[in-house]
C-alpha cells in the first residue's frame, strides 16, 4: 500500500534532522540525510525552516537570559515547527517541565517537547508522568500509549514505566502501548531494552522491531514488521491506516478516538476486510466506505453510527 507522506511528518522529520546535524553527522547519517531530501521535493523546505528556527532559538541563549538557557533548543525547534501542524490535526503542545502529568481526553493527540530535549507524542485516552531527574528521566505511562524521540544523554537513561513493564533507552525512538497483561513497544530508532520487574526475559529491540512484555513471562521474541509499525503509529499525524484489518478492528480502533461509538449490527459485515486512509476523527467517512464497499447500510445519530443495520 502505498500513500503520500503527510506535511506534519515532514516537518517532524526535519526538526528531527536538523537536532542530529547540530551534534554532528557521521558519514552513513549523511548518506541518510541525502537519501531523504531526495525522497520527496517538500523536505528541502522543510529543513530549510528547520535550520531557520534551530538558529533562531539560539538568541535567547547567547543573550544570558537565565530563563531563556533553560530551555533546550530542541524544545523551541519543535514548539516552533509543530504549531501550525498540530492545530491542523487536532494536536496541541504543552509548556516545558522537569515534573509533569500530561493527559489526553478521547480524540486528543499531544506532541510535547520534554525539558531535557526529548520529543514525546501522546496518544488519545492516555496519561503519562514525567521525571526527568539528575541520575535517570522515567516516564511513567498510566494508561494509553505514547511514542519518544529521546535527546541523547548516557548519564542519564531514560525509562518508560507501564506497571511492571519496563522500557530502557539512552537515545533513540520507540513507543509504548498498555495493554491489560502488559505492554506493546515498537521500535522507530535505535535499541531498546525491555523487561518485567516481575521476571521473565529481557530482550534488546531494534529499529523496524516490536515486542509484546507480560507482566509474568517477560518479553516474547522481537520481530520486524516496519510496514505494520508504521500504520500502527500513524496516529501521531491523527491518521487511522486500514490494509486489510477486519471491519471489527478497525472499528475497535475509531473507536479509541470518538465520542460517537461504531456498532456492528451484522456479524457478517464485522469479519469483511476494509483498506483505506482515514482521519482519526471521522469515523463517519469510515463507515460511509465500508458501507460501499460492502454494500451494507449505515444509521446515523448524534451518538451511534450503527452499520449494516436493517
Amino acid at each position: 500500500m502505498t500513500h503520500r507522506e503527510t506535511a506534519q511528518h515532514i516537518e517532524t522529520r526535519a526538526a528531527e534532522w536538523v537536532v542530529r546535524m547540530d551534534r554532528g553527522l557521521s558519514s552513513r547519517e549523511q548518506a541518510a540525510l541525502d537519501e531523504w531530501l531526495d525522497g520527496d521535493g517538500r523536505r528541502r523546505g522543510a529543513l530549510l525552516r528547520a535550520r531557520a528556527v534551530w538558529i533562531a532559538a539560539a538568541a535567547p541563549v547567547a543573550a544570558n537570559d537565565a530563563r531563556s538557557s533553560r530551555l533546550p533548543r530542541r524544545a523551541v525547534l519543535g514548539a516552533g515547527l509543530g504549531m501550525a501542524a498540530a492545530v491542523g490535526a487536532g494536536m496541541v503542545i504543552v509548556p516545558l517541565l522537569t515534573r509533569q502529568r500530561l493527559t489526553t481526553q478521547i480524540g486528543e493527540i499531544r506532541r510535547v517537547p520534554l525539558a531535557d530535549g526529548s520529543l514525546a507524542a501522546i496518544n488519545t485516552d492516555a496519561a503519562v508522568e514525567v521525571d526527568l531527574g539528575a541520575k535517570v528521566r522515567t516516564v511513567a505511562l498510566q494508561k494509553g500509549e505514547a511514542w519518544f524521540q529521546v535527546a541523547k544523554d548516557e548519564q542519564r537513561p531514560f525509562v518508560v514505566i507501564a506497571g511492571q513493564i519496563r522500557v530502557r533507552a539512552v537515545g533513540t525512538a520507540f513507543s509504548v502501548r498498555r495493554k491489560a497483561m502488559g505492554a506493546v513497544v515498537m521500535v522507530t530508532e535505535g535499541v531498546v531494552e525491555v523487561w518485567s520487574e516481575t521476571g521473565g526475559t529481557r530482550r534488546k529491540v531494534r529499529a523496524g522491531e516490536q515486542v509484546f512484555v507480560s507482566k509474568g513471562a517477560g518479553a516474547t521474541t522481537p520481530v520486524s514488521r516496519p510496514l505494520e509499525m508504521e500504520r500502527a503509529l500513524a496516529w501521531r499525524d491523527g491518521q487511522i491506516v486500514l490494509d486489510g484489518d477486519t471491519v471489527a478492528d478497525a472499528t475497535a480502533e475509531f473507536n479509541r478516538y470518538n465520542t460517537r461509538k461504531l456498532v456492528i449490527a451484522d456479524p457478517d459485515l464485522a469479519t469483511r476486510r476494509v483498506v483505506g486512509w482515514f482521519r482519526t476523527n471521522e469515523p463517519e467517512s469510515f463507515a460511509r466506505a465500508v458501507a460501499l464497499a460492502h454494500d451494507a447500510s449505515i444509521q446515523v445519530s448524534d451518538e451511534v453510527i450503527v452499520l449494516g443495520a436493517g
